[in-house]
């Protein structure tokens, strides 16, 4: 049994995740910012948690994450404003990463999104634009880290039926979907298989079962 953080744990994708995990016996923590969540959050299995991560600083993120071993980034700001865009998905997810390594918990998923990089080819007047450079700075800043880490980009999420089977997304369009139901099953896999510490997975909707998608069979 693993003990797991989900940061952003009322996610559609992070409520499935940790549902997911806890039936498979890992003990699951999921922090989430408004307490009128907290019985849906306890509802999956895991221990729900109130705690603002956007305005938490490094030492109380540490805190949280102390004593778990591994840490899965599932938070956003949801869009519409550009301001808080880059507090949540960029800033408090740089806060995380370094918080998990001043705390020891060397594993980190994140869950970011396909093809993003700061070769994005948004236009800043695009409302698209806060979040792809958001998602870049923080991406960069996990893979400059010492963290054994995971990369998820995942294409255009939907509420489908999780299919249990994907494909490699890297030739694909942004646009190509893809169900948070399958998304949580990424990365639920990917965080026990060693093969996927340093690697990028992009992924959508497809025909490759999950387990041999991120073993890269």
């Amino acid at each position: 049994m693993s003990r797991i953080v989900i940061i952003g744990g009322h996610g559609r994708v992070a409520l499935q995740l940790a549902r997911r995990l806890t039936g498979s016996g890992h003990a699951v923590t999921a922090l989430f910012r408004n307490a009128a969540h907290r019985d849906a959050v306890a509802d999956t299995g895991a221990t729900p948690v109130v705690f603002d991560i956007e305005h938490a600083q490094t030492d109380a993120i540490a805190a949280q994450l102390a004593g778990h071993d591994a840490v899965i980034w599932s938070a956003g700001a949801g869009g519409g404003d550009a301001a808080r865009t880059y507090a949540v998905d960029r800033d408090a997810a740089i806060r995380s990463i370094d918080a998990a390594a001043s705390a020891g918990v060397r594993r980190y998923v994140m869950v970011s999104y396909i093809g993003a990089g700061f070769d994005h080819g948004i236009a800043p007047d695009d409302g698209f634009f806060a979040y792809a450079q958001a998602k870049a700075a923080a991406d960069a800043h996990l893979r400059d880290s010492a963290l054994d880490w995971t990369i998820l980009g995942p294409g255009r999420l939907t509420d489908d039926a999780g299919s249990g089977r994907v494909a490699d997304g890297t030739e694909a369009d942004s646009g190509t979907p893809v169900s948070r139901a399958n998304v949580a099953a990424v990365a639920a896999a990917a965080l026990d298989a060693p093969g996927t510490v340093g690697r990028t997975l992009d992924f959508v909707d497809g025909d490759v079962p999950i387990g041999t998608f991120v073993r890269g069979d």
